[in-house]
């Protein structure tokens, strides 16, 4: 081999957004899945408290982990341009930096373990025999979260460099052998929640070496950089910053979904659970524009750092397409079944009703998060992740006031706001976007 992970420059095409994106999709799907068998696995110990407490932990770490979601979306972005810039050393580099990163961030969560638990298990406000089972799984798996956060690197960095096949292994390898193992420590070896705990915490470990070693054999083994290299002061800095501006946008995306669901309990439990119906109903949706945002995410990249502004134009118009080719057949999907699949869903007769009223809603959903999921995708490939994080406050400024000004509609002028919401983060990146084509394209 010859020691650098890059793959043949190449035109873009429907078949290279589509490589990309069908399998992170794929990645994507494993995930509720593997949430289902863990929750079916531990149900079948007839322990409603082990069950609460295994539910409730499962939400604590992916709300911890989400938070360190930069570490996936940032090392697409740096290794992407990179790629572009057939620089196979910088390539090593932004995989050196990500992991130190990923494990810094993850030792830390260890060292605060203590803390961090007592105020989970304070805002989770669980029966004391669920807390317990929270304490028990949480006590455990919080030893997973080094090796947690270097998946997060590993499967960004085989983003960035196009190897999407590796990352659907991995992801679909970690949840696997979580699910397997999950079965054997609960089921077979009878260790409660404690067992479901232990089987995150391994399949996690898991990952992190197969990741390892399938780096090293694309890199040819040749894993050496020079100290100067990994911790060179701009690099760094264009890391930290890349990483701050992400979070920053992250926390402002999970604040907008926050404050939706929020205004919907105040509502009532018919409407809090009405919404809640419709969210998970339309969830299969956001999976697939995930993976085109993804697909801008490589392609615009590696674009990017190649400065072709063919391509990047190119890889911007298919990724565009692909998702409004999608999102289309998907809103008369929901709107023609949804009914039907919301009666499956509950046979509470109340609340099918009100998911039915609110139903065109939610399955505009897809069409208005299009163009909102793709010019992420192409941002943070671009490593525009200042303008982005700026643009997605102004829009989380405009939700806020749009819920506002419609809240005489009452449930109705939320959902108005949310696709409102998803609409102001696509149009104002499509505003902000000429001007730094130019900037970035200049430049080069």
């Amino acid at each position: 081999m010859s020691g650098s992970a890059s793959l043949p420059a190449g035109p873009v095409t429907h078949r290279s957004v589509l490589a990309i994106a069908a399998p992170m999709t794929l990645a994507h799907l494993t995930t509720p899945l593997l949430g289902l068998v863990a929750t079916t696995v531990v149900g079948r110990l007839g322990d409603a408290a082990a069950l609460g407490g295994v539910a409730l932990g499962a939400v604590v770490f992916d709300f911890l982990f989400w938070g360190f979601g930069f570490l996936r979306m940032g090392t697409v972005g740096l290794a992407a341009q990179a790629l572009g810039r057939g620089d196979s050393l910088e390539q090593r580099a932004v995989l050196a930096r990500a992991l130190l990163l990923a494990f810094a961030c993850g030792g830390a969560m260890v060292l605060l373990q203590w803390p961090i638990g007592r105020l989970a298990r304070h805002l989770a406000g669980a029966s004391p025999a669920a807390d317990a089972a929270l304490a028990t799984y949480y006590g455990v798996r919080i030893w997973a979260a080094p090796v947690s956060l270097a998946n997060y690197a590993l499967l960004g960095w085989f983003t960035g460099l196009g190897r999407t096949g590796h990352a659907l292994a991995l992801q679909a390898g970690i949840n696997g052998i979580n699910i397997a193992l999950c079965v054997l420590f609960v089921l077979g070896l009878d260790r409660g929640v404690e067992g479901a705990a232990e089987a995150a915490l391994w399949a996690e470990a898991a990952g992190t070496l197969a990741g390892l070693l399938l780096c090293a054999r694309l890199l040819g083994f040749r894993l050496e950089v020079p100290r100067a290299v990994v911790t060179d002061r701009a690099r760094l800095m264009e890391m930290f910053a890349l990483n701050r501006d992400i979070m920053i946008r992250t926390a402002a995306l999970l604040a907008a979904f926050a404050f939706f669901a929020a205004q919907g309990a105040r509502a009532g439990d018919v409407t809090l659970a009405a919404n809640a119906l419709l969210n998970t109903m339309v969830l299969l949706s956001v999976y697939f524009l995930d993976g085109f945002a993804t697909a801008a995410e490589q392609l615009c990249g590696a674009a990017s750092g190649a400065r072709d502004r063919t391509a990047f134009s190119t890889a911007l118009r298919l990724v565009l397409g692909w998702g409004y080719g999608f999102a289309v057949p998907a809103v008369a999907f929901f709107l023609l079944a949804g009914p039907t699949i919301l009666g499956l869903m509950s046979t509470n007769g109340e609340v099918v009703a009100e998911a039915v009223r609110y139903l065109p809603f939610a399955a505009l959903l897809p069409l208005f998060g299009v163009a909102a999921y793709a010019y992420d995708g192409v941002y943070v490939g671009a490593l525009w992740s200042r303008d982005m994080r700026n643009l997605m406050l102004a829009a989380l400024a405009f939700y806020l006031a749009t819920w506002w000004a419609l809240r005489p509609f009452g449930n109705a002028g939320l959902w108005s706001a949310l696709l409102l919401f998803l609409a102001a983060r696509g149009v104002l990146q499509a505003w902000r976007l000429p001007a730094l084509v130019r900037r970035t394209f200049a430049e080069g």
